[in-house]
């Protein structure tokens, strides 16, 4: 029987990493995992990785609700999970900036 972790990790007061995935005998069966800010009290998702669909992919979305998909390779879905909390504990602070530049950039249009 698979086995659910869910948990989620502050980076910030207003930025946080949310994490869901399943295992049966160690080893990862699916997963998603993503960073999140809070923007005018609302959080709002900003990179995820999952296993939606069937494959590994990162959902980078954007503001305006657009979401560009982008199918990443694995050899297994522990790798994968490793690979994709590794990137956003690393890496979330340049994706808030680019993210927050976004929305600055729409509201001058």
């Amino acid at each position: 029987m698979a086995r659910e972790v869910r948990f989620v990790a502050k980076f910030s007061p207003t930025d946080r990493y949310r994490q869901r995935h399943f295992t049966e005998k160690g080893r990862v069966l699916k997963f998603t995992v993503q960073y999140e800010t809070k923007i005018g009290g609302n959080w709002l998702p900003v990179v995820r990785y999952d296993t939606a669909h069937g494959f590994f992919h990162r959902d980078q979305l954007h503001p305006g609700k657009r979401t560009e998909k982008i199918f990443i390779k694995a050899s297994d879905y522990n790798k994968a999970l490793t690979f994709a909390a590794d990137d956003i504990k690393k890496n979330w602070e340049i994706y808030k900036v680019a993210f927050l530049k976004e929305i600055q950039d729409e509201s001058k249009e």
